[in-house]
């Protein structure tokens, strides 16, 4: 009988190196620790830094150190799970694709067809490793719920995610990957992880956020987004 451990990941989470983050990823890690996850991906919008340091600091906290970034593509936002580098944004998303997979992480289309939030069109999904089908942010069902149709009918994995924006929401929902050939958890690392999600042998776990949170979450990224933006244009006016 072949050995398998499971394992319970966040694979989409922010630190305050997001313009819409808040925390710094040792709180991020605590959170995850004591809430009985064994890992979260910290992928920040086009920022890598934290995610690497959260990645080393992981086994300080009893977590397995897995990097990542959500990087913009010209057709949307994709989470770049496993990778130490963080690849040029606002390339094609194929393309993107392809540089995740060459950089030996695996690329994963988060919210998708929310446009609100830079999430892939139908239309523009044409290769990828795995689908989030459950993010916990979404107002309602409906979305996560033609995301799942839209990976089973095409036969891509699926994956959960918080997409948490700090710690207390942080494992609001989950992927749980089965990982084959090992005898305990103590046997593995990030890599039989990155593995294990582009195999797709996994389940999604999660609830989604309570409206009045994704509301507030939604307003408060907006401004940031605005300001961030303008940040280049008020400093070459000092």
């Amino acid at each position: 009988m072949t050995d398998e451990v499971s394992v319970a990941i966040d694979p989409h989470v922010h630190s305050e190196d997001s313009y819409d983050g808040h925390e710094p990823v040792e709180l991020l890690l605590e959170q995850a620790s004591d809430i009985g996850l064994d890992g979260v991906v910290v992928t920040d919008h086009d920022a890598i830094e934290e995610s690497l340091r959260a990645a080393d600091l992981a086994p300080e906290y009893g977590l397995l150190g897995i990097p990542g970034v959500e990087v913009s593509t010209a057709a949307g936002h994709l989470l770049a799970i496993g990778v130490e580098q963080r690849p040029e944004p606002y390339r094609p998303l194929g393309e993107t694709v392809e540089t995740v997979r060459d950089m030996g992480g695996v690329a994963v289309i988060p919210h998708p067809f929310q446009r609100t939030r830079h999430g892939v069109r139908k239309r523009r999904i044409r290769d990828c490793d795995a689908i989030e089908v459950f993010n916990s942010w979404l107002f309602t069902g409906y979305r996560n719920r033609r995301a799942r149709r839209f990976a089973a009918e095409r036969d891509y994995p699926g994956v959960a995610a918080s997409d948490a924006h700090s710690a207390t929401y942080l494992g609001r929902a989950y992927t749980e990957l089965a990982i084959d050939g090992v005898e305990s958890r103590a046997d593995l690392d990030g890599e039989d992880v990155v593995e294990a999600f582009r195999e797709g042998d996994a389940e999604i776990h999660g609830r989604r956020q309570p409206l009045y949170r994704s509301t507030k979450h939604y307003l408060k990224g907006a401004g940031r987004r605005v300001g961030w933006a303008v940040r280049p244009v008020v400093s070459s006016l000092l």
